[in-house]
């Protein structure tokens, strides 16, 4: 149980820091940027990526069965 929590806060924290680069890159947009190019530019960088890992990382927590008879499915 206490890996699955591990990992549950670690795809957290992922999430929350690549969604503070997706929201900080906003500015682009008053720049000038289109939409496109925003999207373009951060698909590239891996700190904003971190959003995806950090989902998956999460969903496969939460979803994957435990070993145990006695574990919380959720």
């Amino acid at each position: 149980m206490g890996v699955r929590v591990f990992f549950f806060l670690l795809g957290f924290g992922l999430m929350v820091i690549g969604c503070t680069y997706v929201i900080t890159y906003l500015n682009l947009l008053s720049l000038g940027y289109s939409l496109k190019e925003y999207f373009s530019y951060i698909l590239t960088r891996a700190e904003c990526l971190s959003v995806i890992v950090g989902f998956l990382v999460m969903t496969v927590v939460i979803f994957w069965k435990g070993g145990k008879t006695n574990d919380l499915h959720l």
